[in-house]
């Protein structure tokens, strides 16, 4: 089965990274020190986040680390509720999104690492450490008292357990874990780098790409160099070459979204709100994360409506935003956000028309 060019192709080592050679420099040297902290990597997504701690990884413990198994674990709540919880590990290091399992990931922050940092490295060699790794996922996604669980736990194992925390924003991470950690920032590549990855991979993939096309893809991956490869990728499949002329596609989820937004302007209405609904659900059904739905969605709405309401849009957007990060059915706020919207959108139409 033939890999997508985005894990083919992503480097194993950090003196094999293409940009923020410096900071690669830098993580290299800090792997290389006995007392290796409690790491903060943070940026935005499709920067390289993962690439650099699995390459950390690799400094840390060798090849092993590749060695990857899927698993499921199953954690117990104080109501006796069993929350299952799927995790991918190695004999080193294990990877949990604790905030998959909503309102409960205080649970699997207390039992889950609890058990794991209570369990020592033992037979280790010369390029092994005598700890174990658990890397944390969308930390940013937790919940405050899952956070402070987290605290306690740092402190309590830290002798024999190193904690990897990864998020997109560091805003929703409390201070007490941020003064615990070591926070790094992994940038977005810039349009140049994204051109130039997007050439050395053409290249081993003996495919020719022409300027135009990679700087029209680097600028519409927006700063994410994983979707840049996947548009690349899905051009060379539809199109068979990467030379000039090539239409950049819109993905599929985007176009859903513009949709709907088209749906939400044309009739406010129960009936027009029940359909929005179903393509909220849709889309959440998808894997495509609330945020990102309605993020895209302001946008889109934004350019529909008249200027003299757009801050009111705004403002509702932020505050519907903040209140889905406090909540865990996001389908509700998404709701909210729609409702608001429309009745925004209908008291302004209803008063240009008495205006006239």
């Amino acid at each position: 089965m033939s890999m997508l060019w985005v894990d083919k192709y992503r480097p194993k080592d950090l003196s094999l990274l293409d940009y923020h050679l410096q900071q690669a420099q830098e993580l290299k040297n800090l792997v290389a020190h006995s007392d290796f902290p409690h790491m903060l990597i943070y940026g935005p997504s499709g920067a390289g986040k993962k690439t650099r701690i699995m390459c950390i990884l690799r400094e840390l413990f060798g090849s092993g680390v590749d060695r990857l198994k899927n698993g499921t674990v199953t954690v117990t709540t104080p109501s006796n509720k069993k929350v299952e919880i799927t995790t991918v590990s190695s004999n080193y290091h294990i990877e949990i999104n604790p905030s998959d399992v909503g309102i409960y990931d205080r649970v699997v922050v207390m039992d889950l690492i609890k058990s794991i940092a209570q369990t020592q490295q033992i037979g280790t060699t010369s390029n092994q450490r005598e700890f174990k790794v658990v890397l944390l996922t969308e930390v940013d996604n937790l919940t405050k008292d899952a956070q402070h669980a987290l605290r306690r736990t740092m402190e309590k194992y830290s002798g024999n357990c190193r904690l990897i925390l990864c998020c997109t924003s560091l805003s929703p991470v409390i201070p007490a874990i941020q003064s615990r950690c070591l926070p790094i920032r992994v940038p977005a590549p810039s349009v140049n780098e994204i051109c130039s990855i997007l050439k050395t991979t053409c290249k081993k993939e003996d495919v020719p790409i022409s300027p135009e096309v990679a700087e029209n893809i680097a600028k519409a991956s927006n700063g994410n160099l994983r979707r840049a490869l996947l548009i690349c990728e899905s051009c060379k499949v539809e199109k068979g070459n990467l030379k000039a002329n090539v239409d950049i596609p819109e993905p599929d989820w985007k176009v859903f979204i513009l949709g709907t937004a088209k749906l939400i302007t044309s009739k406010q209405s129960i009936e027009s709100l029940m359909k929005v609904r179903e393509h909220l659900y849709e889309l959440l059904a998808n894997g495509i994360p609330a945020e990102i739905i309605l993020k895209e969605l302001l946008t889109a709405l934004v350019l529909k409506c008249d200027k003299l309401i757009i801050p009111q849009v705004v403002r509702d957007a932020a505050l519907y935003e903040y209140r889905m990060t406090q909540g865990s059915k996001h389908i509700v706020h998404l709701e909210g956000f729609v409702t608001k919207f429309m009745c925004v959108y209908q008291r302004h139409l209803r008063a240009l028309m008495e205006g006239f």
